[in-house]
């Protein structure tokens, strides 16, 4: 009795509600807008239904229900809409196995159990509830479509097995990835503006797909999309809303991806799009072939310095250069003029402001005598040929002159850099006058400074602007070979990198190259500013010896010293032709002016010699030989010098009693007058 007072009071609330009774089939297009499917016709095809009962459709929309109305009894119910009421639980559906259609749009579901049991349903509206979980279509597999629009769901599941399938909407939610796609064979719609999502995957997994709806999400990048180039059904996109779609090459970068799309962010695609997208793909493509190329050369330059530097650890091993010291002046290669020639002021200390700068000869005060020459200092150490940190290039217009395995030459704007005793033959090459009087700097690496200078003439002539050299570990181990430097033009600033260059490591060698290389003005060392006290401090270091050097050597010997053009100045001063009034030879020596560069100056030189010709045995016999005739001379000058210093001492002690013996002798000699004077008449007339 009581399962039939039910049944009667839901017949009477069914008679209450709007209800439509009909025995036709349905057909026509889904018009999908924000929830309201029921107000547009169905895409559902055209399927008879059995039925029981003639009531096959019951709206109770705004009804403010709170829990789901029983509707067992009606076994014919088709479709059935709950929208808007406060709805919390799905249930009561077990015996609704007809229901085609289930609109609960704006209620408060949260979860949607309650459904598993319609295995007849086509179309199922959840939006704008509360539901956080995909769950419980395992036997929906009819399923046309589900809208779960504006709920709380965060990810994509539990609907691989839908292929029947046709329109998914999940925008409003906290989707941030698209996934678990596959299997949704018949899809043609999918709907997710509206979230978080930053990656798309598997759309290119299916096949239908026609329509894709992704705006107002985190997309920041097409790489983020890279799976709808594979996608060849998708024909409308909208991705407006998201970062990506603020880049000026937007447009042409979607048309680039997808080839068949038609429509873009509700617009559709033009045959002026395509032909600007075209344009834009082959741009890509040659900015990808070009970057491809710069990788397989920036490759090639690494490969080609770290031989060279390994090349140059094993010359270092034979050479066995004596290690260098903390206390010598430090210049990074990164932070060397050769890289930066526009900031060769960064890496010294500035002068005090009582600090004369050089700019002629007296302007300003001296600096006082107890002043200190400032050190040139950098956070990082220099690099060693075993882990060289390979000296990376600033701008897009280097220009590779010679490559290979083991030596690179390569142009950058002004900076000719030569790595590897191979990448002197760039000097060999044709150089056109524009290009040689660009360049303004050369800097030398993991080459022996031996064989640099036979090529500095050749510099001297190609490079006629050029004013700044540098030489990263080069071998640089003597003062004299410093005094090769001024075989070139011009130079203006000069850098000697510590690491490998032992030269550094000595104290007169700031000194010396300042007073060998005075003709040249020279402006900077190592970064650090030539002053006036400089100049005075090496003149008095070095000027006596030079003096001494240009006075006592016979004429003969400073012809063999001199170059061919000096040997004829000096001959023509010599011989007297070019005197003026009122000057001796000594002062013509001295005269800088009429010889280009002083004459003791141009004493301190250091002969070159073919270093590539020869072989490193060939060069270490030499090496050897050399220096076996340079320590026997050297020995015999220090014995004759301790032979005359033995005879200084006995003559000292000896002298007083030969004076007075000689003394003696006098006063015997003259004490008969007469006799005296006429011995010394006979000795006089003997004489004639």
């Amino acid at each position: 009795m009581q399962g039939r007072h039910q049944r009667a009071d839901c017949h009477d609330f069914v008679k209450g509600t709007n209800v439509t009774a009909t025995q036709t089939s349905y057909h026509g297009d889904v018009g999908v807008s924000t929830g309201f499917y029921h107000r547009a016709p169905l895409d559902v095809p055209h399927t008879p239904l059995p039925f029981s009962s003639r009531v096959q459709q019951i709206n109770l929309d705004r009804r403010c229900l709170e829990e789901f109305p029983e509707l067992g009894f009606i076994k014919g119910l088709q479709f059935l809409s709950l929208q808007h009421n406060l709805i919390l639980r799905i249930q009561h559906l077990s015996d609704l196995q007809q229901l085609i259609l289930l609109n609960l749009f704006d209620n408060h579901i949260s979860d949607m159990t309650g459904i598993e049991s319609l295995r007849s349903l086509r179309i199922l509206i959840l939006g704008r509830n509360r539901i956080t979980k995909i769950c419980s279509l395992e036997n929906s597999s009819n399923l046309k479509i589900l809208d779960l629009h504006d709920n709380q769901i965060s990810r994509i599941e539990n609907v691989s097995h839908l292929s029947e399938l046709r329109l998914l909407n999940l925008s409003e939610n906290n989707i941030s990835e698209v996934e678990n796609l596959q299997g949704l064979d018949s899809l043609t719609e999918l709907r997710l503006q509206h979230n978080h999502i930053s990656t798309v995957a598997e759309v290119d997994r299916l096949p239908c797909l026609q329509r894709l709806f992704l705006s107002c999400n985190n997309i920041i990048s097409f790489d983020q999309l890279a799976c709808l180039g594979e996608s060849r059904s998708l024909s409308e996109l909208t991705l407006d809303g998201n970062p990506v779609a603020l880049e000026t090459w937007y447009k042409q970068a979607v048309l680039r991806c997808v080839l068949h799309l038609r429509q873009l962010d509700m617009k559709r695609i033009t045959d002026e799009d395509r032909r600007m997208a075209g344009v834009q793909a082959r741009k890509e493509e040659e900015k990808k072939k070009e970057s491809h190329k710069q990788s397989i050369h920036k490759e090639k330059r690494r490969q080609a310095i770290r031989n060279a530097a390994q090349q140059w650890e094993g010359v270092v091993a034979n050479l066995e250069l004596p290690p260098t010291n903390g206390s010598k002046e430090d210049v990074s290669p990164e932070n060397s003029p050769a890289h930066s020639p526009a900031q060769t002021n960064g890496l010294a200390q500035e002068p005090s402001p009582e600090e004369p700068r050089r700019v002629s000869p007296g302007s300003g005060p001296e600096r006082p005598p107890g002043a200190t020459e400032s050190r040139l200092r950098t956070n990082s150490r220099p690099n060693s040929p075993r882990d060289p940190k390979l000296v990376e290039t600033g701008s897009g217009s280097v220009q590779s002159l010679s490559l290979s395995d083991s030596h690179l030459a390569e142009l950058d704007g002004d900076t000719l850099r030569l790595f590897g005793l191979g990448a002197l033959e760039a000097l060999e090459r044709g150089w056109g006058a524009q290009t040689a009087g660009a360049v303004t700097v050369i800097a030398f690496r993991y080459i022996n400074f031996d064989a640099i200078v036979p090529t500095l003439p050749r510099i001297r002539v190609k490079f006629p602007n050029l004013s700044h050299l540098i030489f990263l570990e080069t071998n640089i181990n003597r003062l004299l070979q410093l005094a090769a430097l001024a075989q070139v033009r011009r130079l203006d600033q000069l850098t000697i990198h510590p690491e490998g260059n032992p030269v550094v490591s000595l104290m007169l060698w700031r000194p010396f190259i300042i007073y060998r290389l005075h003709h040249f003005n020279l402006q900077r060392i190592n970064g650090q500013e030539v002053t006036m006290n400089d100049v005075i401090a090496a003149e008095r270091v070095f000027g006596t010896l030079g003096h001494i050097a240009a006075t006592e050597t016979p004429h003969c010997r400073l012809l063999l010293l001199l170059e061919e053009s000096r040997k004829r100045q000096l001959q023509f001063l010599l011989e007297g032709r070019g005197r003026r009034a009122g000057l001796s030879p000594e002062e013509l020596r001295d005269n800088g002016k009429l010889l280009g560069e002083g004459l003791s100056r141009a004493l301190f030189n250091y002969p070159s010699r073919d270093f590539s010709a020869e072989s490193p045995e060939e060069g270490s016999v030499e090496s050897s030989e050399r220096a076996a005739i340079i320590e026997q001379y050297l020995q015999e000058l220090v014995q004759r010098a301790s032979d005359t210093n033995l005879k200084g001492e006995a003559l000292h002690k000896l002298w007083p009693s030969m004076f007075a013996e000689m003394v003696r002798d006098c006063v015997l000699e003259m004490r008969d007058r007469t006799a005296f004077r006429q011995a010394s008449l006979t000795k006089l007339t003997d004489t004639k």
